[in-house]
């Protein structure tokens, strides 16, 4: 791998590494936020989440030094290079938070596909590593949405695309 190959890698795991600390931040929000008849079994389901992504930030930040570049892990970094907003829900019912949790899967789960298609000319170890990571997070999500789906598939929030929306959505189905 030459130097401006490590460096453009480098600079894909960045956002990747904002994504997951924005990531375990937001689901550790939604474990102290819900509330309702379901809340434990939220709850609890939320924490492994929390756990696996910071472990994830840290596969990411460790890939980003090994590459030779210094990764930055502070808030202010994150809040002025991510291009999303923060977590809209607040104290909220089960449902809601896992409908919001949706969308922002949703874009997790876009952004490192992405990522994963922009280093794979680049550096097959950082390839494998944000696909390995995606076979996680993507069961996270069918976690969530298991909660969201009837029989026959049909999810709740089917049409929506905020997390303010898809909250609306699943408590009015």
């Amino acid at each position: 791998m030459t130097l401006d190959q490590g460096a453009q890698t480098a600079a894909v795991l960045q956002k990747i590494l904002h994504t997951y600390n924005d990531l375990h931040l937001t689901l550790k929000h939604v474990h102290w936020n819900v509330v309702g008849p379901n809340f434990i079994s939220v709850h609890q389901m939320i924490d492994p989440q929390v756990d696996a992504v910071r472990n994830y930030a840290d596969d990411v930040a460790e890939r980003i030094a090994t590459l030779g570049s210094s990764p930055q892990g502070t808030p202010g970094a994150l809040v002025e290079q991510r291009d999303w907003d923060d977590y809209s829900i607040g104290r909220a019912g089960a449902i809601e938070h896992l409908a919001a949790l949706d969308t922002v899967y949703v874009g997790v789960i876009s952004s490192i596909r992405k990522a994963a298609e922009d280093v794979e000319d680049l550096d097959d170890v950082t390839n494998d590593l944000l696909i390995g990571h995606l076979h996680d997070i993507e069961q996270f999500h069918w976690f969530v949405r298991a909660h969201l789906e009837n029989a026959g598939g049909v999810l709740s929030t089917a049409g929506a695309n905020t997390e303010k929306g898809a909250a609306a959505a699943a408590t009015t189905s």
